[in-house]
């Protein structure tokens, strides 16, 4: 098959189909032991799609951060010039943690994929890095008499505590949940922010 999304799902649909499917097979047969013939085989696309559409099998894995990165710059956009620039830093963040916990079956295979994967657990890292960039130069632009290492200091430690709830959220810890992180952020915002 050489279309690029099948007639019976949306495209957005669709590609999150390829990624559950991917990631399935990944955590069922390990991710070196899966090929993307596999995976295109089991989506009822061609290898050449699943290239076009992903780039990679490490971006069948990681293909909602593309949209998710796309939608935290949007957010922090649509916040410019606001009176709080930091609140907007941790909004982002709940954002990318609601779409995570939306799909928390996803999210635990993942996470054992990834936690298995060098090269992933690698890609992870920069990605990471892609959100906590966003927000530092986000702030850097929203509040330029800011000291810079609190700017660094603050982006680095909403990343850190986002990801270290998601991972035990990931992990199927039910005490890891949106309120907790929210309630960890708001923390953060009074001790780090420089309002």
């Amino acid at each position: 098959m050489t279309s690029t999304a099948r007639p019976d799902l949306p495209s957005a649909d669709y590609r999150l189909h390829v990624v559950a499917t991917s990631i399935r097979l990944f955590a069922e047969r390990g991710y070196d032991a899966t090929t993307v013939d596999d995976v295109a085989a089991a989506t009822g696309t061609s290898r050449r799609t699943l290239f076009r559409q992903f780039g990679s099998k490490e971006g069948l894995v990681f293909a909602d951060h593309e949209s998710l990165l796309e939608r935290v710059a949007d957010h922090l956009a649509d916040h410019a010039g606001t009176a709080d620039p930091w609140t907007a830093v941790t909004d982002a963040a709940q954002l990318v943690f609601a779409h995570f916990a939306a799909g928390r079956d996803l999210a635990a295979r993942r996470y054992a994929v990834v936690s298995q994967v060098p090269a992933l657990r690698d890609r992870e890292l920069v990605t990471t890095l892609h959100y906590q960039r966003l927000f530092e130069d986000y702030l850097r632009v929203e509040r330029p008499a800011a000291s810079p290492t609190r700017v660094v200091a603050y982006a680095a430690a909403v990343t850190a505590v986002h990801n270290h709830l998601l991972r035990r959220m990931s992990r199927g810890d039910d005490a890891a949940t949106a309120a907790v992180l929210s309630a960890e952020l708001g923390r953060l915002r009074a001790v780090l922010s420089a309002d």
